[in-house]
């Protein structure tokens, strides 16, 4: 594929995910150095340094990996980079579900794939609701993501991509978030779970109601 035939698929400005990233850092630090402290006030500095690396490494890791991810669709395929390139071929996926994340407050509303060439899976994110707003995939990468699963021919791939068409419909009449179906299903989600997927059959009723 070339250059002009990717579509970027990422939700957050390159600023954005950098800002967050280094907010986890610094939270990173913070905790690490506090635990470090209390721990070395028993075993010295030795002790804090240990346990101030223990704790920190992790969320540092983390924060750096979310500085560089980035997701992209070329033809059927999805990939998502941090370290390494995760690709799920959307003709070929074993699971395509949504997925609804709730993180203090803010529900994001996500493409769950899994499945070939090497049996990985990624979540991408195309909506962000917290209150009566938001943040959504641009309309010419949700379109593009609309057509190559409308292209697989698998049911599932279907019911996605009417979801989308209709979420970019309600872009096109001005609708307010709260009005739009991205949004509306994001509601359906149980409050107090961090994650949780959306059935397929309740997806494909949720679809079939808008009509």
């Amino acid at each position: 594929m070339t250059d002009e035939q990717t579509v970027p698929l990422d939700l957050l400005d390159r600023s954005t995910i950098r800002r967050r990233a280094r907010n986890v850092g610094i939270v990173a630090l913070v905790i690490g150095s506090a635990l470090g402290g209390i721990v070395g006030l028993f075993a010295g500095p030795t002790g804090f340094f240990a346990t101030a690396a223990i704790v920190a490494a992790p969320l540092l890791l983390l924060a750096y990996s979310e500085s560089r991810k980035t997701y992209w669709l070329d033809g059927s395929r999805v990939a998502a980079r941090a370290f390494g390139t995760r690709v799920v071929d959307l003709a070929r996926a074993d699971k395509l579900d949504v997925l609804i994340t709730d993180v203090r407050g803010a529900r994001t509303v996500g493409l769950l794939a899994a499945g070939p060439p090497k049996g990985k899976a990624l979540n991408v994110a195309l909506a962000m609701y917290a209150g009566a707003g938001g943040k959504e995939l641009g309309v010419y990468s949700l379109r593009r993501l609309a057509d190559a699963l409308a292209s697989t021919g698998d049911t599932r791939a279907l019911v996605l991509s009417e979801l989308l068409v209709a979420q970019l419909r309600s872009e096109a009449r001005g609708d307010s978030a709260a009005e739009r179906p991205l949004y509306r299903l994001a509601t359906m989600a149980q409050p107090g779970r961090m994650a949780q997927k959306i059935r397929s059959e309740d997806v494909a009723r949720f679809v079939a109601a808008m009509d």
